[in-house]
């Protein structure tokens, strides 16, 4: 099909960077349709309209959380209760995190990621909860001191690798599961610098990571080394341990390559500007 003016090009228009031809063509332009209050509102549903607010939700994110200082990510259930003995386990792990001069940021909701929160608080540290829209509504727990609420998971878990030095993992379900195998793919495709990942409750673990070992290293779908990412504990003042040592490692690594790369640079910028010799 040829163009309006008898050429054998096809009709084209460009929209920003985007070319469109033939039949893609529109007749109005982008502030055309931007400014005509006639018309159908179904435009705020469409895709080039969810990224700016995929955008929006990485700014907040960035923007809030930026200063947060050192943090721990923990995760588990929401359908944990009160009166659990898990709830308190989760409890301790949020106040020992704080102690140990961490915020804690969990998703936000009820049961252990409530208790988490809780304990931060108890202890005088920082709570962070990242919330999510769901179909159900949860809302923050009462215990968040800093609160992101999120429609996107994936803006939603950046926050979470971004921002924290570790992750401490809850017995949970899918959601915790969901986390927790992200936090191990971006470690061992080197994503992000190593962290630790510490899982608590060895009893509630074991058979997830016997099925690891036995089938998928077994079968070659991954390596022992893979396994080695996985720190499990079952009391609360190891798992805090696990984590002060841990990122102990993890900061000094960043501080010798960081002084090696500041040695290099100094070593290379001698050599484009040798110091001139006096006559």
């Amino acid at each position: 099909m040829g163009s309006t003016d008898g050429s054998d090009r096809p009709r084209e228009k460009r929209r920003g960077p985007v070319v469109l031809r033939r039949g893609q063509v529109q007749r109005s332009t982008t502030d055309q349709r931007l400014l005509d209050s006639i018309g159908p509102s179904d435009w705020v549903h469409a895709d080039p309209w969810r990224v700016l607010r995929i955008q929006a939700e990485f700014v907040e994110g960035f923007g809030t959380l930026a200063e947060l200082g050192p943090a721990i990510s923990v995760f588990g259930s929401a359908r944990v209760h009160r009166d659990s003995a898990e709830y308190e386990q989760a409890r301790k792990v949020g106040a020992g995190l704080a102690a140990a001069g961490y915020a804690v940021i969990t998703g936000g909701g009820p049961g252990i990621m409530e208790a988490a929160n809780r304990g931060a608080v108890d202890a005088g540290g920082v709570s962070v909860g990242l919330g999510i829209e769901l179909p159900f509504e949860q809302g923050l727990n009462p215990w968040v001191d800093i609160g992101v609420h999120f429609r996107y998971f994936f803006a939603r878990k950046t926050m979470f690798v971004k921002y924290a030095q570790g992750f401490v993992v809850l017995p949970g379900g899918f959601g915790t599961m969901d986390e927790l195998f992200e936090a191990m793919t971006l470690v061992q495709t080197q994503k992000v610098t190593a962290f630790p990942i510490v899982l608590v409750d060895s009893g509630y673990w074991g058979g997830l990571l016997q099925w690891m070992r036995d089938t998928m290293v077994g079968e070659g779908k991954a390596s022992e080394q893979d396994l080695q990412l996985l720190q499990v504990v079952d009391d609360v003042e190891e798992a805090i341990e696990v984590i002060r040592r841990s990122v102990a490692d993890v900061t000094g690594l960043r501080q010798e390559e960081m002084d090696a790369s500041m040695i290099k640079e100094e070593a290379e910028r001698r050599a484009a500007n040798p110091p001139m010799m006096g006559i």
